[in-house]
Order: structure tokens, then sequence, then C-alpha cells
């Protein structure tokens, strides 16, 4: 019997597609914005700059201020 041995060719590694910038700036900004909005809700809110009142949105986010090493009590 007779066994054929497959021939391998070298293939060039596929490179990344290139992003343009003027495409992902609009969604760096955006997240950016968000992650600052969540931030001072997290950090922030229901202290000296709340913009709600009562204690919702402090228990809401209570796990995560510790998580992050903010004081809440």
């Amino acid at each position: 019997m007779a066994q054929t041995v497959a021939q391998s060719t070298p293939t060039t590694p596929a490179l990344p597609a290139k992003l343009p910038l003027k495409a992902t700036a609009p969604w760096a900004a955006f997240f950016g914005i968000l992650m600052l909005v969540l931030l001072y809700f997290v950090g922030a809110e229901q202290g000296a700059t709340s913009v709600f009142s009562g204690t919702d949105v402090h228990e809401w986010v209570h796990d995560a201020r510790h998580l992050l090493g903010f004081p809440c009590h």
C-alpha cells in the first residue's frame, strides 16, 4: 500500500484588519462617557452632589462601592 503525504505549503499569517479612527472615535467617546456616568453613580451619588433623593441609588450600587474601594459608611 502506498501512502500519500500531503505537502504543506507555508502560509503567511493573517493580519488583523485596520479600523479607521473615524469609525472608532464615536464609540470610544460614547463608552468613555458611559463609564464616567457609572463611576459617578457608584462613587459619588447620595453624597454631597446627590442628583436623586432617597437611598435607592445607594442601595443598588452598595456592593460595587465596597468592591471598588469607595467608603460609604
